[in-house]
């Protein structure tokens, strides 16, 4: 149980506490927001729609809790002035992360430079804020795609590359989590990796930050270069700290 707790510890720290529900309301971003100071210590980011940030800055002024949002989201395909407009629109209302969805349908078509060019220009206008790529790896599939995609992310600038939106039906696997690792660690560049969807038990949060240790070396996952999205996993997290059973999961984010 020790080396559990011990992994229940780093996980929290690195955990962005999620809400993308279709359904979330005024009322759900300010529980978030209190979920995520807990009694064993702050998560490390909350992740929400971008129409809510401006109502969670002043919820978390003070706590060292970041806010993420997203854009190009869920889709990957939205008009790039769109998504530049509210990548700019996030920030100004204190986005301090910004996690957008790159192009993947046009990796698949064979034209992968559209996805550094999309990050590329996510990054110029978020103005200093963090950028996570989300890949889609689910809807990649296949490991080649996986690479290219997070390869060309990296050349983008993207500050992390994340596997996954949560909305199709594979999300975060290990072998994707894999291959995006290996292409940060041969890349040279300080760049994080976040695993989304499907973390859902604090096994499921050690497997991950083993194969950071196992790939980028022991230390290296850390909240600046280590993130976990999900929404249920938080309780888990905190039933290993207090010594008690996790509760059952359910699915979702």
């Amino acid at each position: 149980m020790s080396d559990l707790k011990a992994a229940a510890a780093r996980a929290l720290a690195c955990l962005d506490l999620t809400n993308l529900n279709e359904d979330c309301t005024e009322e759900d971003v300010r529980a978030l927001c209190a979920r995520a100071q807990t009694p064993h210590g702050p998560t490390g980011a909350i992740c929400i729609w971008p129409q809510f940030v401006s109502l969670a800055k002043p919820l978390l002024a003070g706590t060292g809790i970041r806010i993420a949002t997203v854009v190009n989201f869920p889709s990957g395909m939205e008009d790039a002035d769109t998504v530049i407009g509210m990548t700019e629109t996030a920030v100004a209302d204190g986005a301090d992360e910004i996690d957008m969805v790159i192009p993947w349908p046009k990796l698949i078509e064979g034209h992968p430079q559209e996805a550094a060019a999309m990050v590329r220009r996510v990054r110029k206008s978020a103005d200093g804020a963090e950028v996570k790529a989300i890949l889609e790896t689910g809807m990649l599939a296949d490991p080649g795609l996986i690479r290219s995609a997070a390869e060309q992310a990296i050349e983008g600038g993207a500050h992390f590359i994340k596997t996954s939106t949560g909305k199709v039906p594979v999300n975060a696997t290990l072998t994707s989590a894999r291959i995006m690792l290996e292409a940060i660690r041969d890349s040279g560049e300080e760049v994080g990796f976040k695993p989304a969807g499907g973390v859902k038990s604090t096994q499921d949060a050690a497997d991950y930050l083993a194969l950071c240790d196992e790939i980028m070396g022991e230390g290296w996952a850390t909240p600046a270069t280590f993130r976990i999205g999900a929404s249920g996993v938080l309780d888990a997290l905190l039933a290993t700290l207090d010594g008690a059973d996790e509760p059952q999961t359910g699915e979702g984010y």
